[in-house]
């Protein structure tokens, strides 16, 4: 066990995160019985704004709002269109056509997705390893998404899967968007929500929605808002900037996934197919083995 506290620090800020993120599937599916993908994401991208608000106010770094440039703003709001607005609505709707145990594996292929964004977008090499990760990746979406039954390619939505690849791909390139960005990430993060909440609310007044009338609707918005979007990106940056091992604590996060089926389990009620704990291992592999990768031409790089 570590004994610098800092590192302690760090690893329970982190695994606390993880946890959090290990509960949102099940509450994505829990909050979508009652609320449509649009509903949902209007109560909870403004609880995540308010909640990140509070912690700029409890932090004491409200004014560094007022140092905010027009360049700025504009940026979050581009970044804000593109999350949370259309990833969430995409993502929610992908909960909304498959089981929770397919959805959240087909959304973590992010990871591999980006390593292929980077070469058109960030000029990095396209290498086999790069290859590899992505045809193991491809492989346990197959899995997945056929349930095992690979022989028969028969998909159980079609729609619902390109909607959860599709959320993954707009994961990746918000994630290359950020990768140049000076801003502060936590108030970065505040503005994103922030604008996300207001084109939210655009279309929500556009489309004549309802407000959800179930408290249940309220209270799965809130809890996603919180511990999805806000608090526990909080909790995880504060994370990464206290260890002197980003690496280390970033490995942290794909316990999530293995927790989440868990929770899928038992608090859902759906019988957890071995193809979507297979396939999840594979992406899983996939984005290890991407990583590694990564990491070791970073090392090289310095030397």
């Amino acid at each position: 066990m570590n004994k610098d506290p800092r590192e302690r620090r760090a690893t329970l800020l982190a695994l606390t995160a993880v946890l959090f993120w290990a509960t949102v599937a099940t509450a994505f599916k829990l909050s979508l019985r009652v609320l449509s993908p649009l509903q949902l994401l209007l109560g909870a991208s403004f609880t995540a704004a308010l909640s990140l608000l509070v912690i700029l106010a409890v932090t004491g770094r409200l004014r560094e709002l007022a140092s905010l440039s027009r360049r700025d703003l504009a940026i979050s709001a581009g970044l804000g269109l593109l999350n949370p607005f259309v990833y969430y609505l995409i993502l929610f709707r992908a909960y909304d056509l498959l089981p929770a145990q397919q959805a959240q594996p087909l959304n973590m292929t992010w990871g591999v997705i980006l390593a292929l964004l980077a070469v058109p977008l960030l000029g990095q090499r396209l290498t086999l390893r790069s290859l590899g990760a992505l045809l193991l990746a491809l492989a346990g979406v197959m899995v997945i998404s056929t349930e095992g039954r690979l022989g028969a390619m028969e998909f159980t939505s079609p729609i619902g899967v390109a909607l959860a690849l599709g959320s993954a791909f707009l994961w990746a390139l918000y994630w290359i968007a950020n990768t140049r960005d000076r801003c502060d990430p936590l108030v970065r993060l505040l503005l994103n929500f922030g604008f996300g909440f207001m084109f939210t609310l655009a279309w929500w007044l556009l489309q004549g929605a309802p407000l959800p009338a179930n408290p249940m609707g309220w209270t799965g918005a809130i809890y996603v808002g919180l511990f999805e979007m806000g608090i526990t990106f909080f909790l995880w940056l504060r994370a990464m900037r206290l260890t002197r091992s980003a690496a280390r604590i970033g490995i942290l996060v794909y316990i999530a996934p293995f927790l989440s089926l868990v929770l899928i389990h038992f608090v859902l009620g759906e019988h957890v197919l071995p193809a979507s704990f297979i396939g999840l291992v594979m992406i899983v592999a996939g984005i290890l083995w991407q990583r590694g990768g990564s990491e070791r031409s970073k090392v090289e790089s310095r030397k």
